[in-house]
């Protein structure tokens, strides 16, 4: 007697990610490369942060810089100059210094010119491009909640640049830098908060606030019990 059964399928069908482990797989696809290009074109990215930090430093503490230049060199130890970076920030200031005679020179009396280094402000810019662009939404949205978090992200990072600027002058100069923001009505404590706050806390964030805010509909979705209303409309966000 012949067996007239169904054969049984032998393809298993296909697992579908949850929406969750999707977006923490595009995350960690999207965040490598966005730092890759961040770093890579370095100069670029924190021109408009230099500009913003520019205005104020000249603008409100016109007693204590004379200058705020974007490009700087690096040197060894010996000062000698062994490369250039354009993402550096040179500063010129009018607080006047006694250099102690060394290996680098004969010594003497010149002004305070120290160079900080922006980038370590501004790694939120990778940060929140990578959660969005992990994020399912159309293009124009995607676009839009990128520009204000820039505009957000290079306001924050300019911050940093000029609570670290104060710093190195009452901070890191000796009595001459010490006099010079005294006489400029700075406080010590006020400067050290700004620095610790710029360094640590905006940083790190700005750029998950801002993702949080912008695309609150997309998360209570990813948070949502299975089951519930709405929890399975996996489509573009609406922030």
């Amino acid at each position: 007697m012949t067996d007239l059964s169904p054969i049984p399928d032998s393809e298993s069908p296909i697992p579908v990610l949850s929406p969750i482990r999707e977006f923490a797989l595009k995350a960690l696809l999207w965040l490598p490369l966005c730092f890759v290009i961040w770093f890579w074109l370095a100069p670029l990215w924190v021109q408009p942060a230099v500009a913003m930090a520019r205005v104020v430093l000249l603008g409100v503490w016109n007693d204590l810089f004379t200058a705020v230049t974007q490009g700087a060199e690096i040197l060894d130890a010996g000062g000698k100059v062994v490369a250039r970076a354009g993402y550096l920030v040179q500063l010129t200031t009018a607080v006047t210094v006694t250099v102690p005679p060394g290996p680098g020179g004969p010594g003497g009396v010149g002004v305070l010119e120290p160079t900080i280094n922006p980038m370590i402000y501004g790694y939120s810019l990778p940060l929140f491009s990578g959660l969005a662009l992990a994020t399912p939404l159309a293009t124009r949205r995607r676009l839009l909640q990128m520009l204000i978090a820039f505009l957000a992200i290079w306001l924050a990072q300019a911050c940093g640049i000029v609570a670290e600027s104060l710093k190195v002058v009452a901070f890191d100069s000796g009595a001459e830098g010490v006099a010079a923001a005294a006489q400029a009505g700075l406080a010590p404590n006020a400067i050290a908060f700004a620095y610790q706050f710029g360094y640590l806390i905006l940083p790190a964030v700005v750029p998950i606030a801002l993702w949080i805010g912008l695309n609150r509909a997309f998360i209570e979705d990813l948070v949502r019990p299975v089951g519930e209303p709405g929890s399975g409309n996996r489509g573009q966000s609406s922030a």
